[in-house]
Protein backbone atom coordinates (compact mmCIF):
# COMPACT_ATOMS: atom_id res chain seq x y z
CA UNK A 1 0.00 0.00 0.00
CA UNK A 2 1.56 3.68 -0.71
CA UNK A 3 2.15 5.07 2.68
CA UNK A 4 1.63 8.60 1.55
CA UNK A 5 -1.79 7.58 0.23
CA UNK A 6 -3.17 5.78 2.82
CA UNK A 7 -1.86 8.71 5.12
CA UNK A 8 -3.90 11.19 3.14
CA UNK A 9 -6.94 8.27 3.43
CA UNK A 10 -6.96 8.81 7.26
CA UNK A 11 -6.66 12.27 7.63
CA UNK A 12 -9.66 12.75 5.05
CA UNK A 13 -11.89 10.48 7.48
CA UNK A 14 -10.33 12.82 10.80
CA UNK A 15 -12.13 15.98 9.06
CA UNK A 16 -14.79 14.34 7.91
CA UNK A 17 -15.83 14.44 11.45
CA UNK A 18 -13.92 17.64 12.59
CA UNK A 19 -15.87 20.52 11.61
CA UNK A 20 -13.61 23.40 11.07
CA UNK A 21 -15.61 25.24 13.61
CA UNK A 22 -14.26 22.82 16.01
CA UNK A 23 -10.93 22.21 15.02
CA UNK A 24 -7.80 22.88 18.05
CA UNK A 25 -5.67 25.42 18.03
CA UNK A 26 -3.03 22.70 18.02
CA UNK A 27 -4.09 21.29 15.14
CA UNK A 28 -1.18 21.87 12.43
CA UNK A 29 -2.29 24.76 10.52
CA UNK A 30 -2.14 23.03 6.65
CA UNK A 31 -4.80 20.80 8.10
CA UNK A 32 -7.01 23.91 9.48
CA UNK A 33 -6.40 25.36 6.29
CA UNK A 34 -7.73 22.33 4.46
CA UNK A 35 -10.86 22.20 6.60
CA UNK A 36 -11.41 25.53 5.86
CA UNK A 37 -11.43 24.91 2.07
CA UNK A 38 -14.03 21.92 2.61
CA UNK A 39 -11.70 18.50 2.63
CA UNK A 40 -13.90 15.71 3.95
CA UNK A 41 -17.48 17.50 3.22
CA UNK A 42 -18.62 15.37 0.26
CA UNK A 43 -20.29 18.65 -1.77
CA UNK A 44 -15.89 19.78 -1.72
CA UNK A 45 -14.67 16.12 -1.92
CA UNK A 46 -17.19 15.43 -5.47
CA UNK A 47 -15.29 18.03 -6.84
CA UNK A 48 -12.06 18.00 -5.69
CA UNK A 49 -8.97 16.60 -8.13
CA UNK A 50 -7.12 13.94 -6.89
CA UNK A 51 -3.41 13.98 -5.66
CA UNK A 52 -1.08 15.61 -7.98
CA UNK A 53 1.44 12.72 -8.22
CA UNK A 54 4.91 12.58 -7.11
CA UNK A 55 6.72 14.17 -10.08
CA UNK A 56 3.93 16.78 -10.69
CA UNK A 57 4.13 17.74 -6.87
CA UNK A 58 8.09 17.90 -7.16
CA UNK A 59 8.47 19.97 -10.38
CA UNK A 60 5.31 21.99 -8.94
CA UNK A 61 7.46 22.62 -5.90
CA UNK A 62 10.81 23.15 -7.23
CA UNK A 63 9.26 25.86 -9.13
CA UNK A 64 7.16 27.49 -6.31
CA UNK A 65 10.12 27.63 -3.30
CA UNK A 66 13.13 27.04 -5.91
CA UNK A 67 12.04 28.94 -8.94
CA UNK A 68 13.49 26.09 -10.88
CA UNK A 69 12.32 22.58 -12.42
CA UNK A 70 14.65 20.01 -10.99
CA UNK A 71 17.28 18.21 -11.83
CA UNK A 72 16.37 14.60 -13.85
CA UNK A 73 18.59 13.28 -10.90
CA UNK A 74 16.46 15.15 -7.88
CA UNK A 75 13.22 13.78 -10.16
CA UNK A 76 14.62 10.33 -9.93
CA UNK A 77 15.87 10.76 -6.26
CA UNK A 78 12.23 11.89 -5.10
CA UNK A 79 10.38 9.12 -7.04
CA UNK A 80 12.51 6.44 -5.89
CA UNK A 81 12.48 7.19 -1.96
CA UNK A 82 9.65 5.31 -0.45
CA UNK A 83 9.96 7.34 2.72
CA UNK A 84 5.89 8.68 3.85
CA UNK A 85 7.73 11.79 4.88
CA UNK A 86 9.66 12.51 1.55
CA UNK A 87 7.18 15.90 0.56
CA UNK A 88 7.52 17.38 3.99
CA UNK A 89 11.58 16.83 3.89
CA UNK A 90 11.39 18.29 0.45
CA UNK A 91 9.83 20.99 1.32
CA UNK A 92 12.19 21.87 4.51
CA UNK A 93 15.08 21.53 2.48
CA UNK A 94 13.72 23.73 -0.47
CA UNK A 95 12.62 26.59 2.25
CA UNK A 96 16.51 26.46 3.72
CA UNK A 97 18.28 26.44 0.08
CA UNK A 98 19.70 29.82 -1.06
CA UNK A 99 17.67 29.23 -4.29
CA UNK A 100 14.47 29.68 -2.27
CA UNK A 101 16.11 33.00 -1.15
CA UNK A 102 16.30 33.99 -5.00
CA UNK A 103 13.43 33.02 -5.67
CA UNK A 104 11.44 35.02 -2.92
CA UNK A 105 14.06 37.99 -3.92
CA UNK A 106 12.54 37.43 -7.74
CA UNK A 107 8.74 37.88 -6.29
CA UNK A 108 9.05 40.58 -4.05
CA UNK A 109 11.24 42.91 -6.04
CA UNK A 110 8.60 42.27 -9.02
CA UNK A 111 5.64 42.59 -6.39
CA UNK A 112 7.22 45.94 -4.51
CA UNK A 113 8.90 47.83 -7.33
CA UNK A 114 6.90 46.21 -10.14
CA UNK A 115 9.79 46.19 -12.29
CA UNK A 116 9.44 50.33 -12.93
CA UNK A 117 12.65 51.57 -13.99
CA UNK A 118 15.60 52.03 -11.83
CA UNK A 119 16.67 55.73 -10.64
CA UNK A 120 18.58 56.21 -7.34
CA UNK A 121 18.95 53.01 -5.97
CA UNK A 122 21.08 50.13 -7.82
CA UNK A 123 18.72 47.65 -8.60
CA UNK A 124 21.69 44.60 -7.89
CA UNK A 125 21.96 46.71 -4.15
CA UNK A 126 18.22 46.09 -3.66
CA UNK A 127 17.72 42.80 -4.92
CA UNK A 128 20.87 41.77 -2.66
CA UNK A 129 19.11 43.37 -0.07
CA UNK A 130 16.03 41.35 -0.62
CA UNK A 131 17.87 38.38 -1.08
CA UNK A 132 19.85 38.29 2.51
CA UNK A 133 16.54 39.27 3.88
CA UNK A 134 14.94 36.10 2.77
CA UNK A 135 18.02 34.09 3.72
CA UNK A 136 18.10 35.37 7.51
CA UNK A 137 13.95 34.58 7.10
CA UNK A 138 13.28 38.19 8.36
CA UNK A 139 9.76 38.67 9.40
CA UNK A 140 7.46 40.45 6.99
CA UNK A 141 7.11 43.72 9.02
CA UNK A 142 10.50 43.99 10.04
CA UNK A 143 10.83 44.50 6.08
CA UNK A 144 8.09 46.70 5.73
CA UNK A 145 9.47 48.82 8.87
CA UNK A 146 13.24 49.20 6.91
CA UNK A 147 11.90 49.60 3.66
CA UNK A 148 9.21 52.23 4.93
CA UNK A 149 11.61 54.14 7.23
CA UNK A 150 15.22 54.03 5.27
CA UNK A 151 15.42 57.24 4.25
CA UNK A 152 18.68 56.55 1.06
CA UNK A 153 20.95 58.79 4.22
CA UNK A 154 22.82 55.91 5.81
CA UNK A 155 24.67 53.51 3.50
CA UNK A 156 23.62 50.76 5.08
CA UNK A 157 19.90 51.19 4.97
CA UNK A 158 20.07 52.72 1.46
CA UNK A 159 19.58 50.42 -0.48
CA UNK A 160 16.06 49.29 1.04
CA UNK A 161 14.89 52.94 0.11
CA UNK A 162 14.37 51.88 -3.69
CA UNK A 163 10.71 52.10 -2.42
CA UNK A 164 10.05 55.63 -1.90
CA UNK A 165 13.33 57.50 -3.52
CA UNK A 166 12.75 55.07 -6.70
CA UNK A 167 9.09 56.52 -6.64
CA UNK A 168 10.64 60.24 -6.87
CA UNK A 169 8.23 60.74 -3.53
CA UNK A 170 5.65 61.64 -5.55
CA UNK A 171 2.88 61.60 -3.46
CA UNK A 172 0.20 59.99 -5.44
CA UNK A 173 1.93 57.01 -6.90
CA UNK A 174 2.88 56.80 -3.54
CA UNK A 175 -0.32 56.67 -2.04
CA UNK A 176 -1.88 54.60 -4.50
CA UNK A 177 1.20 51.89 -4.30
CA UNK A 178 1.45 51.97 -0.84
CA UNK A 179 -2.50 51.08 -0.37
CA UNK A 180 -2.53 48.49 -3.30
CA UNK A 181 0.71 47.17 -2.33
CA UNK A 182 0.41 46.72 1.66
CA UNK A 183 -3.07 47.30 2.30
CA UNK A 184 -4.52 45.22 -1.34
CA UNK A 185 -6.84 48.83 -1.64
CA UNK A 186 -6.19 50.82 -4.75
CA UNK A 187 -7.58 53.90 -3.87
CA UNK A 188 -6.89 55.76 -6.61
CA UNK A 189 -9.96 56.59 -7.80
CA UNK A 190 -10.66 58.07 -4.21
CA UNK A 191 -7.87 60.96 -4.75
CA UNK A 192 -10.48 63.46 -5.89
CA UNK A 193 -13.98 62.39 -4.48
CA UNK A 194 -15.13 59.29 -2.33
CA UNK A 195 -14.62 55.92 -4.71
CA UNK A 196 -17.77 56.56 -7.40
CA UNK A 197 -18.03 52.83 -7.20
CA UNK A 198 -16.66 51.39 -4.13
CA UNK A 199 -18.50 52.58 -0.90
CA UNK A 200 -15.63 51.83 1.31
CA UNK A 201 -12.66 53.64 -0.26
CA UNK A 202 -12.89 57.09 0.54
CA UNK A 203 -11.56 60.51 -0.40
CA UNK A 204 -10.71 60.80 3.54
CA UNK A 205 -8.54 57.37 3.45
CA UNK A 206 -6.78 58.73 0.25
CA UNK A 207 -5.48 61.44 1.63
CA UNK A 208 -5.01 59.61 5.72
CA UNK A 209 -2.63 57.87 3.87
CA UNK A 210 -1.07 60.93 1.40
CA UNK A 211 -0.45 62.88 5.07
CA UNK A 212 1.85 61.02 6.32
CA UNK A 213 4.16 61.67 3.29
CA UNK A 214 3.07 65.32 2.32
CA UNK A 215 5.94 66.47 4.41
CA UNK A 216 8.65 64.68 2.41
CA UNK A 217 10.73 65.86 -0.36
CA UNK A 218 13.75 64.57 -2.37
CA UNK A 219 17.36 65.71 -1.27
CA UNK A 220 20.19 66.25 -3.43
CA UNK A 221 23.46 65.92 -1.78
CA UNK A 222 25.73 69.44 -3.74
CA UNK A 223 28.59 66.94 -3.19
CA UNK A 224 27.72 63.13 -3.17
CA UNK A 225 24.99 64.09 -5.82
CA UNK A 226 23.45 61.34 -4.01
CA UNK A 227 19.68 61.28 -3.45
CA UNK A 228 17.83 61.02 -0.07
CA UNK A 229 14.56 61.99 1.40
CA UNK A 230 14.03 64.94 3.67
CA UNK A 231 11.36 66.42 5.68
CA UNK A 232 9.32 69.09 6.44
CA UNK A 233 7.94 69.61 10.88
CA UNK A 234 5.08 70.80 9.35
CA UNK A 235 2.04 71.79 6.57
CA UNK A 236 -1.27 69.95 6.20
CA UNK A 237 -3.23 67.65 3.78
CA UNK A 238 -6.20 69.68 2.63
CA UNK A 239 -8.94 68.20 0.01
CA UNK A 240 -11.99 69.29 -1.51
CA UNK A 241 -14.70 67.05 -3.31
CA UNK A 242 -15.07 67.77 -6.73
CA UNK A 243 -18.32 66.34 -6.55
CA UNK A 244 -19.77 67.42 -3.36
CA UNK A 245 -17.57 70.35 -3.13
CA UNK A 246 -16.64 69.84 0.60
CA UNK A 247 -14.03 70.19 2.15
CA UNK A 248 -11.29 68.76 4.89
CA UNK A 249 -8.13 68.52 6.54
CA UNK A 250 -6.63 65.29 6.74
CA UNK A 251 -4.58 63.21 9.98
CA UNK A 252 -2.43 60.47 8.39
CA UNK A 253 -4.48 57.43 8.95
CA UNK A 254 -4.90 53.92 7.38
CA UNK A 255 -8.47 53.53 5.95
CA UNK A 256 -11.09 53.37 8.89
CA UNK A 257 -8.57 53.24 11.76
CA UNK A 258 -8.57 56.35 13.70
CA UNK A 259 -6.00 59.16 12.64
CA UNK A 260 -2.65 60.03 14.38
CA UNK A 261 -2.23 63.46 15.41
CA UNK A 262 0.68 65.38 15.26
CA UNK A 263 2.48 66.01 18.86
CA UNK A 264 2.46 69.69 20.76
CA UNK A 265 4.62 71.45 18.86
CA UNK A 266 8.52 71.27 20.52
CA UNK A 267 9.69 74.22 20.92
CA UNK A 268 12.75 73.40 18.58
CA UNK A 269 11.06 70.98 15.99
CA UNK A 270 13.74 70.40 14.07
CA UNK A 271 17.12 67.71 14.62
CA UNK A 272 18.67 69.73 11.73
CA UNK A 273 17.09 73.03 10.45
CA UNK A 274 16.00 73.30 6.82
CA UNK A 275 18.86 75.41 4.99
CA UNK A 276 20.27 75.50 1.42
CA UNK A 277 21.75 72.33 0.64
CA UNK A 278 21.17 71.20 4.08
CA UNK A 279 18.52 67.96 4.27
CA UNK A 280 16.23 68.69 7.15
CA UNK A 281 14.89 66.24 9.51
CA UNK A 282 12.59 66.93 11.70
CA UNK A 283 12.27 65.61 15.52
CA UNK A 284 8.97 64.29 14.93
CA UNK A 285 8.33 62.77 11.48
CA UNK A 286 5.33 62.04 9.95
CA UNK A 287 6.81 59.30 7.47
CA UNK A 288 8.16 57.33 10.28
CA UNK A 289 5.02 57.38 12.06
CA UNK A 290 3.79 55.08 8.59
CA UNK A 291 5.74 52.32 9.63
CA UNK A 292 4.52 51.89 13.27
CA UNK A 293 0.90 52.55 11.97
CA UNK A 294 1.45 50.02 8.90
CA UNK A 295 2.70 47.76 11.27
CA UNK A 296 0.75 47.78 13.71
CA UNK A 297 -1.71 44.96 14.99
CA UNK A 298 -4.73 47.04 14.79
CA UNK A 299 -4.39 47.07 11.46
CA UNK A 300 -5.78 44.22 10.02
CA UNK A 301 -5.80 44.62 6.43
CA UNK A 302 -1.46 44.96 6.24
CA UNK A 303 -1.52 40.89 7.78
CA UNK A 304 -4.27 40.19 5.45
CA UNK A 305 -3.19 41.44 2.42
CA UNK A 306 0.72 39.49 2.80
CA UNK A 307 -1.36 36.41 3.77
CA UNK A 308 -3.66 36.49 0.70
CA UNK A 309 -0.18 37.61 -1.80
CA UNK A 310 1.28 34.52 -0.47
CA UNK A 311 -1.98 32.36 -0.92
CA UNK A 312 -2.21 33.54 -4.49
CA UNK A 313 2.00 32.93 -4.96
CA UNK A 314 1.39 29.19 -4.07
CA UNK A 315 -1.86 28.47 -5.65
CA UNK A 316 -2.57 30.31 -8.95
CA UNK A 317 -5.11 33.19 -7.53
CA UNK A 318 -5.65 35.14 -4.30
CA UNK A 319 -8.55 34.20 -1.93
CA UNK A 320 -9.34 38.15 -2.91
CA UNK A 321 -8.74 38.53 -6.50
CA UNK A 322 -7.39 40.64 -7.80
CA UNK A 323 -5.17 40.85 -4.68
CA UNK A 324 -5.18 44.97 -4.83
CA UNK A 325 -9.04 45.48 -5.26
CA UNK A 326 -10.80 44.03 -1.92
CA UNK A 327 -13.66 45.68 -1.18
CA UNK A 328 -17.64 44.65 -0.14
CA UNK A 329 -18.55 44.55 -4.26
CA UNK A 330 -15.17 41.71 -4.27
CA UNK A 331 -14.78 40.05 -1.04
CA UNK A 332 -12.74 37.26 -0.08
CA UNK A 333 -13.88 34.03 -1.55
CA UNK A 334 -13.45 32.25 1.66
CA UNK A 335 -13.60 35.19 4.68
CA UNK A 336 -12.68 32.12 7.49
CA UNK A 337 -9.78 31.13 5.69
CA UNK A 338 -8.26 34.22 5.20
CA UNK A 339 -8.52 35.44 8.78
CA UNK A 340 -6.79 32.07 9.29
CA UNK A 341 -4.05 32.39 7.18
CA UNK A 342 -3.60 36.30 8.57
CA UNK A 343 -3.88 35.34 12.37
CA UNK A 344 -1.50 32.84 11.65
CA UNK A 345 1.02 35.02 10.13
CA UNK A 346 0.40 37.25 12.53
CA UNK A 347 0.85 35.12 15.51
CA UNK A 348 4.25 33.26 14.31
CA UNK A 349 5.81 36.92 14.01
CA UNK A 350 5.00 37.30 10.19
CA UNK A 351 7.45 34.40 9.48
CA UNK A 352 6.91 33.87 5.66
CA UNK A 353 8.29 30.86 5.43
CA UNK A 354 6.36 29.07 8.10
CA UNK A 355 3.13 29.99 6.40
CA UNK A 356 4.30 29.14 2.80
CA UNK A 357 5.30 25.79 4.43
CA UNK A 358 2.46 25.41 5.95
CA UNK A 359 0.28 26.39 2.66
CA UNK A 360 2.83 23.44 0.64
CA UNK A 361 1.64 21.05 2.82
CA UNK A 362 -2.01 20.76 2.64
CA UNK A 363 -4.14 18.98 -0.01
CA UNK A 364 -5.27 21.48 -1.45
CA UNK A 365 -1.73 22.66 -2.98
CA UNK A 366 -1.18 19.15 -3.26
CA UNK A 367 -4.22 18.26 -6.28
CA UNK A 368 -3.57 17.68 -9.51
CA UNK A 369 -4.28 20.14 -12.13
CA UNK A 370 -6.65 17.79 -13.80
CA UNK A 371 -10.25 17.93 -13.02
CA UNK A 372 -11.92 14.64 -11.76
CA UNK A 373 -13.44 12.97 -14.29
CA UNK A 374 -17.36 14.46 -14.72
CA UNK A 375 -16.17 18.02 -13.90
CA UNK A 376 -15.71 20.88 -15.39
CA UNK A 377 -17.60 23.76 -13.62
CA UNK A 378 -16.06 23.86 -10.24
CA UNK A 379 -15.29 28.07 -9.78
CA UNK A 380 -11.82 28.56 -9.38
CA UNK A 381 -12.03 30.39 -6.17
CA UNK A 382 -13.52 27.00 -4.89
CA UNK A 383 -9.45 25.86 -5.38
CA UNK A 384 -10.75 22.04 -5.93
CA UNK A 385 -7.88 21.69 -8.76
CA UNK A 386 -4.45 23.17 -9.48
CA UNK A 387 -4.46 26.50 -11.53
CA UNK A 388 -2.06 25.86 -14.55
CA UNK A 389 0.20 29.56 -13.78
CA UNK A 390 2.59 30.39 -16.73
CA UNK A 391 6.15 30.43 -15.30
CA UNK A 392 7.68 34.23 -14.86
CA UNK A 393 10.54 35.46 -16.39
CA UNK A 394 12.87 34.07 -13.71
CA UNK A 395 11.62 30.73 -14.02
CA UNK A 396 11.63 30.76 -17.94
CA UNK A 397 15.19 31.46 -17.54
CA UNK A 398 16.40 29.22 -15.24
CA UNK A 399 14.47 26.40 -15.97
CA UNK A 400 15.20 26.90 -19.65
CA UNK A 401 19.04 26.57 -18.63
CA UNK A 402 18.52 23.90 -16.06
CA UNK A 403 16.81 21.47 -18.96
CA UNK A 404 19.66 22.87 -21.62
CA UNK A 405 22.31 21.43 -19.49
CA UNK A 406 23.64 25.43 -19.20
CA UNK A 407 23.29 25.77 -15.57
CA UNK A 408 25.67 22.18 -15.11
CA UNK A 409 28.10 23.42 -17.68
CA UNK A 410 28.19 27.23 -16.28
CA UNK A 411 28.66 25.37 -12.57
CA UNK A 412 31.19 22.54 -13.59
CA UNK A 413 33.38 25.58 -15.62
CA UNK A 414 33.16 27.70 -12.20
CA UNK A 415 34.33 25.06 -10.16
CA UNK A 416 37.41 24.50 -12.78
CA UNK A 417 38.53 27.97 -12.46
CA UNK A 418 38.40 27.85 -8.85
CA UNK A 419 39.34 24.90 -7.90
CA UNK A 420 43.62 26.09 -8.77
CA UNK A 421 43.43 28.63 -6.02
CA UNK A 422 40.78 26.98 -3.56
CA UNK A 423 43.11 24.16 -3.68
CA UNK A 424 46.33 26.31 -2.86
CA UNK A 425 44.51 28.39 0.22
CA UNK A 426 43.19 24.97 1.46
CA UNK A 427 39.82 26.82 0.95
CA UNK A 428 36.49 24.35 -0.25
CA UNK A 429 34.47 27.04 -1.09
CA UNK A 430 33.11 25.66 -4.35
CA UNK A 431 31.73 23.14 -2.23
CA UNK A 432 29.60 25.66 -0.60
CA UNK A 433 25.68 25.35 -2.01
CA UNK A 434 25.23 29.34 -1.33
CA UNK A 435 29.02 30.41 -3.31
CA UNK A 436 27.96 27.85 -5.76
CA UNK A 437 24.52 29.69 -6.46
CA UNK A 438 25.61 32.98 -6.44
CA UNK A 439 28.21 32.28 -8.94
CA UNK A 440 26.24 30.40 -11.12
CA UNK A 441 23.75 33.27 -11.33
CA UNK A 442 26.12 35.95 -11.74
CA UNK A 443 27.51 33.91 -14.56
CA UNK A 444 24.00 33.48 -16.12
CA UNK A 445 23.24 37.37 -14.63
CA UNK A 446 22.70 38.47 -18.49
CA UNK A 447 20.33 35.64 -20.07
CA UNK A 448 17.65 36.17 -16.97
CA UNK A 449 17.87 40.40 -18.07
CA UNK A 450 17.22 39.35 -21.50
CA UNK A 451 14.33 37.10 -20.57
CA UNK A 452 12.98 39.91 -18.38
CA UNK A 453 13.01 41.98 -20.67
CA UNK A 454 11.09 39.74 -23.16
CA UNK A 455 8.40 38.05 -20.93
CA UNK A 456 7.92 40.99 -18.36
CA UNK A 457 5.96 43.73 -18.35
CA UNK A 458 5.46 46.74 -15.90
CA UNK A 459 2.92 45.77 -13.13
CA UNK A 460 2.21 42.63 -11.23
CA UNK A 461 3.25 39.45 -12.35
CA UNK A 462 0.71 38.32 -14.85
CA UNK A 463 -1.45 35.31 -14.75
CA UNK A 464 -2.20 34.38 -17.79
CA UNK A 465 0.24 33.88 -21.07
CA UNK A 466 -0.29 35.03 -24.49
CA UNK A 467 3.07 34.93 -26.40
CA UNK A 468 3.84 38.35 -28.80
CA UNK A 469 5.77 38.65 -31.64
CA UNK A 470 9.25 39.27 -30.31
CA UNK A 471 8.59 36.20 -27.52
CA UNK A 472 8.16 34.19 -30.53
CA UNK A 473 10.49 34.79 -32.30
CA UNK A 474 13.40 34.64 -29.59
CA UNK A 475 11.83 30.91 -28.75
CA UNK A 476 12.02 29.75 -32.30
CA UNK A 477 15.36 31.70 -34.01
CA UNK A 478 16.87 33.19 -30.79
CA UNK A 479 20.86 32.70 -30.83
CA UNK A 480 20.42 32.66 -27.16
CA UNK A 481 18.74 29.70 -26.96
CA UNK A 482 19.90 27.83 -30.58
CA UNK A 483 23.24 28.04 -28.66
CA UNK A 484 22.09 26.37 -25.67
CA UNK A 485 20.77 23.46 -28.01
CA UNK A 486 23.93 23.31 -29.20
CA UNK A 487 25.73 19.79 -28.58
CA UNK A 488 28.72 20.94 -26.35
CA UNK A 489 30.00 20.25 -23.12
CA UNK A 490 27.20 18.84 -20.35
CA UNK A 491 24.98 20.57 -22.59
CA UNK A 492 21.46 18.18 -23.01
CA UNK A 493 21.81 17.84 -26.71
CA UNK A 494 25.37 16.24 -26.10
CA UNK A 495 24.43 13.69 -24.26
CA UNK A 496 21.33 12.89 -25.50
CA UNK A 497 23.02 11.96 -28.53
CA UNK A 498 25.82 9.97 -27.20
CA UNK A 499 22.21 7.15 -25.92
CA UNK A 500 20.50 4.81 -27.46
CA UNK A 501 17.09 5.68 -28.08
CA UNK A 502 15.31 4.20 -24.82
CA UNK A 503 17.66 5.76 -22.38
CA UNK A 504 17.74 9.46 -24.75
CA UNK A 505 13.82 9.68 -24.08
CA UNK A 506 13.82 9.02 -20.37
CA UNK A 507 16.59 11.55 -20.10
CA UNK A 508 14.78 13.55 -22.19
CA UNK A 509 11.50 13.63 -20.04
CA UNK A 510 13.07 13.52 -17.08
CA UNK A 511 15.50 16.73 -17.62
CA UNK A 512 13.14 18.83 -19.96
CA UNK A 513 9.48 17.55 -18.17
CA UNK A 514 10.65 16.29 -14.29
CA UNK A 515 8.88 13.33 -15.26
CA UNK A 516 9.15 9.88 -17.01
CA UNK A 517 7.60 9.72 -20.22
CA UNK A 518 3.78 7.46 -21.23
CA UNK A 519 4.20 4.50 -23.20
CA UNK A 520 2.34 6.27 -25.87
CA UNK A 521 4.66 9.18 -26.20
CA UNK A 522 8.05 7.09 -25.82
CA UNK A 523 6.84 4.99 -28.86
CA UNK A 524 6.07 8.71 -30.88
CA UNK A 525 9.91 9.45 -30.00
CA UNK A 526 10.97 6.36 -31.03
CA UNK A 527 9.17 7.00 -34.38
CA UNK A 528 10.68 10.68 -34.98
CA UNK A 529 13.63 9.60 -34.36
CA UNK A 530 13.75 6.52 -36.91
CA UNK A 531 12.29 8.80 -39.44
CA UNK A 532 15.46 11.30 -38.55
CA UNK A 533 17.97 8.91 -38.47
CA UNK A 534 20.44 9.90 -41.02
CA UNK A 535 20.39 13.48 -39.57
CA UNK A 536 20.03 12.38 -35.71
CA UNK A 537 21.55 15.27 -33.88
CA UNK A 538 19.51 18.13 -36.00
CA UNK A 539 16.09 15.51 -34.94
CA UNK A 540 17.56 15.57 -31.15
CA UNK A 541 18.00 19.56 -31.51
CA UNK A 542 14.50 20.15 -32.55
CA UNK A 543 12.86 17.67 -29.60
CA UNK A 544 14.42 19.69 -27.31
CA UNK A 545 13.31 22.69 -28.42
CA UNK A 546 9.75 22.08 -29.31
CA UNK A 547 9.52 20.51 -25.46
CA UNK A 548 10.94 24.07 -24.47
CA UNK A 549 8.09 25.56 -26.05
CA UNK A 550 5.29 23.80 -25.23
CA UNK A 551 2.46 24.70 -22.68
CA UNK A 552 3.83 21.79 -20.38
CA UNK A 553 7.20 23.13 -20.30
CA UNK A 554 6.19 26.97 -19.55
CA UNK A 555 3.44 26.58 -17.19
CA UNK A 556 3.19 25.33 -13.25
CA UNK A 557 1.05 22.80 -13.05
Amino acid sequence: MNLRHSRTTRYAMVILFAAPSVMHAETPLHERIDAAIGVGRMEYDQLAAADAGDAAFARRLYLDLAGVIPTADQVRLFLGDDSSNKRSVLIDRLLTSPQHARRMQYVFDTMLMERRPDKHIKPDEWRNYLRQSFAQNKPWDQMVREILTADGSDKETRPAAKFLLDREMKIDQMTRDLGRIFLGRDLQCAQCHDHPNIDEYLQSHYHGLSAFLSRSYLFTDPKSKKVSIGEKADGTVKFTSVFTAESGEASPRLLGLPPIDDPPGAEEPYKVKPEKNVRSVPVYSRRLQLAVAMTDPSNVAFRQNIANRLWALMMGRGIVEPVDMWHAGNPPSNPDLLDLLANALHDHDYDLRFLLRELALTQTYQRSSQHKEGVSNASDDRFTVALLRPLSPEQLAWSMMQATGVTAQTLEDLKAKHIESDAENGSTQVQDPIWQEQMVHDAIKDHIDTFVSLFGGVGIQISQFDASADQALFLRNGTVLQSWLSPSGRKLTARLKTLDAVPLIDEFYYCVFSRPPSNEEAEQITHFLEENKCNRDAAIGQLVWAALSSAEFRFNH
